[in-house]
């Protein structure tokens, strides 16, 4: 499988970046994993929107997949998506209409947010839309995805990714607070991407986000093989968050950079 960083920001955008969104590829199989703010511009700079097979949110914040709408537009308004010719484009009786993979109650919050101002059902007419039972496997050609339930604001998943064509094994955290449910989950796993939100631990209220260094200590405890901190805003100098990580987790430690390639 091959993993690129589309957007690796927080809930806020880096300067000239985008929140969580990242492009995975095995086998002429293409899965778009998360989708948030600034990630379809980026994912257009890497692949053509129609070719995308599927795309799988991890859970309902909008750094996480606000940029369905954008996507959404397209796959309906666009000149090639059109049944008749459009200027350049012949016209199609089969527009592109990638699978929606989304959790439990995602149509109804995908209603209300776009409700606010146009047709509710804009995404689910989009998209080939299905909330999936975390609690089964989950296979778009080649890729198996299981699911782990871990703690945050929002119901949240962390995502498995293995390939029936061979290699390693890819652990996507999601959001969550520390947890020994994510560190069961990622045993051995040959990359795994944690978030780095917070500098330090929140003061006081429910926790939600790691430290770099929290994600260290899961990586170490996992048996992880290399380490990405994702989820972290270009406002934490990215050496500094490495070395606390590093600190934790004696394996291969990288800040995500947009555009990053990795092989597992």
């Amino acid at each position: 499988m091959r993993l690129t960083v589309l957007g690796k920001s927080p809930s806020w955008q880096d300067a000239g970046g985008a929140c969580s969104g990242y492009l995975i590829e095995d086998d002429g199989t293409r899965i778009l994993l998360d989708c948030g703010n600034g990630v379809f511009a980026k994912l257009r700079e890497h692949l053509d929107y129609v070719d995308v097979d599927a795309v799988v949110i991890s859970h309902l914040h909008a750094d996480h997949f606000l940029d369905l709408v954008p996507y959404s537009y397209a796959l309906t308004y666009a000149p090639r998506q059109q049944p008749v010719p459009v200027h350049t484009w012949p016209g199609t009786d089969n527009p592109a209409r990638p699978a929606l993979h989304v959790p439990p109650g995602a149509r109804d919050t995908f209603r209300r947010v776009v409700g606010a101002w146009g047709n509710e059902d804009l995404i689910e007419n989009a998209f080939d839309m299905t909330e999936y039972d975390p609690a089964r496997e989950l296979d778009i050609g080649p890729v198996r995805i299981a699911f782990q339930a871990v703690p945050h604001f929002t119901e949240t998943y962390a995502m498995s990714f293995t390939s029936k064509t061979g290699g390693g094994r890819l652990i996507y955290g999601a959001d969550c607070r520390p947890t020994e449910d994510l560190v069961t989950f990622a045993k051995g796993a040959s990359v795994v991407l944690l978030e780095a939100t917070l500098p330090r631990p929140e003061r006081d209220g429910m926790r939600g986000h790691l430290t770099s260094a929290e994600a260290g200590e899961h990586a170490r405890a996992a048996g992880a093989a290399r380490l990405v901190l994702v989820h972290i805003s270009d406002e934490l100098d990215p050496e500094w968050a490495r070395e606390q990580a590093a600190a934790k987790y004696d394996g291969p430690v990288e800040v995500a950079a947009e555009g990053a390639v990795y092989e597992v």
